[in-house]
């Protein structure tokens, strides 16, 4: 889905003081990206500590550290794509400076929080600045990069997130170690300030120059389309049971007015989104493995935090650190992908990327209590490596499809559908992790009271807990609570990687393939701007 050759030569021009400084923009936009990801990193690390009693940390339950996490990405979901409209419109570097300072000021009153439910209000709060963050910085950079330049940059970008998942938990376990939990939420006031310090001075404003006119009831529809879908997506989890009618009332709600969305601005004269794009294969294979990856991970992410610190009895800090080799991977290949992409095409790359992340995935089946630490982290390294191989080409296929004017809409399609899979793992495989343990442990609880029995076996950290309190008595408890872990965790895992080879599926059947050389040349994009005296290159 690329621009025509001949319309090439038509496409504006960076300015030359942009274009000379527009690795030092890249490191602003990478730095504002970094707190957003950061934060969700940080907290997958905190949940086990955030769920202990007071003065610890909130006594938060396993219902209440899924909103903790999903109130965040309802309302990022709901708004991103509203997001990068009004970036388009009234200015890219106006849109990342509110979103950066609300996600600020949502992070110091989400550290002061007396309660469960203060801390789910607050990053509700985050998650509508990150809303205003994340399109931005991919819709800025696409426009102080050329074209030729751009897929380097994306990697780069892209690369960003492998280095705040190492920063995350390193930095999570290392505050928490110190300090209370509420640290972790606070630790990104000053980085917050730097970025907005620095997007003043480096950072360019840029928009559409003819955006047409407001489409006000398309922005709706979608915010109340994806705020449906992804609630009932969070509350099915939540309840384990997508059969529940208010569960069913929301997905079925949410898809029913996201269909009238896409018929509304099919016909319209001003749509918010050109919908004809989705009917490019490979433009809809790009986004629907983009959610397919986050479904698959975002899942495990939220398990493997328990599996290392409930049934290793890793500290956070320890568990941090195992985290690094997936990091380090999405740091090494991310900005090289584009190299792997020129020489075997997006669809073998892809393919094999995806095939990396279903192994890796499925790696956690074999896993149990006594699990060799180098295996852990090799099996991290090949689901980053996996990942930096995916979300590199597929980013550059959906914003490349798209006219540099229209880089915010290209954007929040690319992040809708990233949270939108995201949520959705979380959701059904947190439901399919919490209904095996469950079932897994009906059979262990005699020695817990009556009254604490359901709470005792709705999770780990629940049941640990009730062990502790009684004593030698509950020593059986904690070992019948690890082994049943340990089989859910299986269970989950098996389910991830399948949805991992859904994903190889599509981007092995609708990706393009390797671009013949001769065409490659012509359509490179390096004539695009001529030599100049000055100009950086």
């Amino acid at each position: 889905m690329s621009i025509p050759p001949g319309a090439r030569a038509a496409l504006p021009r960076v300015p030359d003081a942009v274009h000379r400084r527009r690795w030092a923009i890249l490191v602003v936009l990478m730095f504002s990206l970094l707190i957003v990801v950061l934060d969700n990193s940080i907290l997958n690390v905190a949940v086990k500590t955030i769920a202990s009693p007071a003065p610890t940390g909130l006594g938060a339950t396993q219902s209440e550290l899924e909103w903790a996490i999903n109130a965040y990405t309802l309302v990022f979901a709901g708004l991103l794509f509203t997001a990068g409209l009004l970036g388009d419109r009234v200015g890219r570097k106006k849109v990342l400076l509110f979103g950066i300072l609300l996600f600020g000021v949502g992070s110091a009153l989400a550290a002061m929080s007396d309660s469960p439910g203060e801390l789910i209000t607050w990053r509700a709060v985050m998650g509508f600045g990150a809303a205003f963050v994340m399109p931005a910085t991919l819709a800025v950079l696409m426009n102080v990069f050329e074209r030729d330049e751009q897929p380097k940059a994306i990697g780069i970008w892209a690369g960003s997130v492998g280095l705040a998942i190492a920063i995350g938990p390193i930095t999570g376990g290392l505050l928490l170690e110190h300090f209370w939990w509420g640290s972790i939420f606070l630790v990104n006031v000053p980085v917050v300030i730097v970025a907005l310090i620095a997007m003043v001075a480096l950072v360019p404003d840029s928009k559409d120059p003819n955006p047409g006119r407001i489409d006000p009831l398309g922005v709706l529809l979608s915010v109340v389309g994806l705020v449906l879908l992804v609630y009932g997506i969070i509350r099915g989890g939540q309840l384990a049971d997508f059969a529940d009618p208010a569960v069913l009332a929301s997905v079925i709600g949410g898809l029913v007015v996201l269909a009238g969305f896409v018929a509304y601005e099919k016909r319209s004269s001003h749509p918010a989104l050109d919908i004809s794009y989705f009917k490019e294969p490979s433009f809809s294979a790009a986004v629907a493995a983009i959610a397919l990856v986050f479904f698959a991970l975002m899942g495990v992410t939220f398990f493997s935090a328990f599996y290392m610190q409930s049934v290793r009895g890793w500290s956070a800090l320890q568990s941090g650190l195992l985290i690094l080799p997936l990091a380090a991977a999405q740091m090494i290949f991310a900005p090289r992908a584009r190299l792997v992409v020129d020489r075997f095409g997006a669809r073998a790359v892809c393919t094999v990327g995806m095939l990396l992340v279903a192994v890796g995935l499925a790696a956690f089946a074999l896993f149990d209590a006594t699990t060799p630490v180098w295996l852990l982290c090799l099996l991290f390294f090949v689901q980053g490596t996996g990942m930096a191989h995916v979300m590199t080409p597929v980013t550059v296929s959906v914003m490349q499809a798209l006219p540099r004017e229209k880089a915010g809409s290209g954007s929040a399609v690319n992040n809708t559908f990233r949270q939108v899979g995201g949520a959705l793992g979380i959701a059904v495989l947190g439901s399919v992790l919490s209904t095996v343990y469950r079932g897994s442990m009906e059979g262990h609880l005699g020695a817990v009271p009556a009254g604490a029995r359901e709470a005792a076996g709705e999770s780990i950290e629940a049941t640990l807990g009730i062990a502790d309190k009684l004593g030698p008595a509950g020593v059986p408890l904690v070992a019948a609570a690890h082994d049943a872990f340990l089989k859910a965790m299986h269970v989950t895992a098996i389910g991830s990687a399948a949805i991992a080879l859904v994903g190889m599926l599509v981007v092995g059947l609708f990706l393009p393939g390797k671009v013949p050389a001769a065409r490659g040349a012509g359509e490179s994009g390096k004539d695009e701007r001529p030599v100049r005296a000055g100009a950086d290159r």
